[in-house]
């Protein structure tokens, strides 16, 4: 039973989940940044479908090597 209630596990997780993220919107900014229009103006105001597939291949990809770099 206390196998299953190993905090160092809980807490260890809960701070990769958090670099995760901080990591996530760090290269969605730097994205933004490196690009010449307003990501998020063009996709939600000019209904840019193509952008918006774009950014979120991006987002899927940066998420997959975060969490596979956190698994091991």
């Amino acid at each position: 039973m206390e196998a299953y209630l190993n905090y160092k596990y809980i807490v260890s997780s809960v701070v990769y989940s958090f670099i995760g993220i901080l990591i996530l919107a760090l290269s969605f900014w730097i994205l933004e940044k490196i690009t010449p229009e307003n990501l998020w103006k063009e996709i939600l105001e000019r209904q840019n479908l193509a952008l918006a597939v774009i950014l979120s291949a991006f987002i899927l990809a940066i998420a997959i090597i975060i969490a596979s770099a956190v698994h091991g």
